[in-house]
């Protein structure tokens, strides 16, 4: 089974809590993502997120000016995350359960991030790799023929 670690996306956009929206909507524009990692205050503390769904429900719809708010106000903190071994099928059932679409990689520190469509591009759930027999047979066909008419 693949890890996360091996799907993950290690260049990891992150704002600062006392960022503006104005300012974290800018990052992710520039860079086409749709959620930031809001950094730790100290080591001991957790991170959190902030996603484009938070600004758009939290921000614009209620008309406040993102210049003035910031990232803190919206983010979801303590934000769930999982660790570089968890395997992609648990973070696809975490996701499920939790219904989030991204979270941090973290060990100690943050590590990268892994979301839905990492698991959809990158993971081998729709192609499992083939044991060692079926490479076997395919590189000897009549090792096949044989079995069957054992």
């Amino acid at each position: 089974m693949m890890q996360a670690q091996e799907i993950m996306t290690k260049d990891v956009a992150t704002i600062s809590g006392s960022a503006t929206i104005a300012d974290a909507v800018k990052i992710m524009k520039e860079k086409g993502l749709r959620a930031l990692i809001v950094e730790r205050r100290s080591y001991g503390d957790p991170y959190g997120i902030v996603t484009e769904t938070d600004i758009v429900y939290k921000v614009a719809a209620f008309g406040h000016d993102p210049k003035k708010m910031r990232v803190y106000e919206i983010m979801t903190k303590p934000c769930v995350t999982v660790t570089p071994d968890l395997g992609v099928e648990y973070v696809a059932r975490l996701f499920a359960n939790t219904r989030i679409r991204r979270a941090p990689v973290v060990e100690g520190e943050l590590l990268g991030i892994i979301s839905i469509s990492d698991i959809l591009k990158k993971s081998d759930f729709v192609e499992k790799p083939k044991s060692e027999f079926e490479l076997y047979c395919e590189e000897n066909p009549s090792a096949l023929e044989a079995r069957m008419y054992d």
